[in-house]
Parts: C-alpha cells; structure tokens; sequence
C-alpha cells in the first residue's frame, strides 16, 4: 500500500482514483498530478515504481495544501469569520446555513433533529 501525504492509498486502483483519497485533491488535481509526474492515469497503483510514487509524493508536498494543513486553514478562515462577529460568522457560531438557504423548513443537517414543540400543530 503507497503512502502519500499520511494516507494510505489503495493499490488495485487507478492512480488518478487513488489520489483523491486524499483530502484536498479531487479529480482535476489528480489529472494534473499525473501529468506532472510523467504517470499515465489510467495505470494502477500497484504497478508504480518506488520512483513514481517518490515523485508524485514530492510534488504533491511541493506544489498543494492538502490533508492536516487543508483542514487547519479551513478551520482558521472559520474562526476568523467567528471572531469577526460578521453574519456569516454569526451563522457559523449558532450552526445554522451559512449560504442564505431557507431555515423555516429543511436545514435539518445544519440544525440537527427537530425538536418538538408543545402546541405547534393544528
């Protein structure tokens, strides 16, 4: 099993559906990444050389944030917004949408399981 970036990626996939095991590289950076790194996508994981995985592992630490500092950065743009007191802070804070969708029904993912409120239906 090849291990980039503190993941470990599966071995009888394609290389370019292996990378995007890891958090940060999704299709079109797995694409790139290849190119890059002189691998044909459509090669399977297990049939890299140790150079191939050595190269794309150096572009990859090189070239793109991914994983642990990903999701550091993430969480700081987060809190700044928070700290702010901005609205979009504000929605963050109380854990409600962020993005204007409705609350007055739906958002059950945001807000959680609905809570019954004595009286409500008539």
């Amino acid at each position: 099993m090849a291990r980039i970036a503190g993941v470990n990626i599966p071995t009888n996939k394609r290389v370019d559906v292996a990378l995007r095991y890891i958090h940060g590289i999704g299709p079109h950076f797995a694409k790139e990444i290849c190119e890059k790194a002189n691998v044909p996508p459509e090669r399977r994981v297990n049939e890299l050389a140790d150079s191939d995985i050595i190269t794309i592992r150096e572009i990859i630490d090189r070239d793109y944030t991914v994983e642990g500092d990903l999701r550091r950065d993430v969480a700081m743009n987060v809190k700044r917004l928070m700290d702010l007191g901005c609205y979009r802070g504000l929605r963050h804070r109380r854990g409600l949408p962020v993005r204007g969708q409705r609350t007055h029904t739906n958002a059950r993912t945001r807000k959680g399981p609905a809570k019954p409120i004595a009286g409500k239906k008539k």
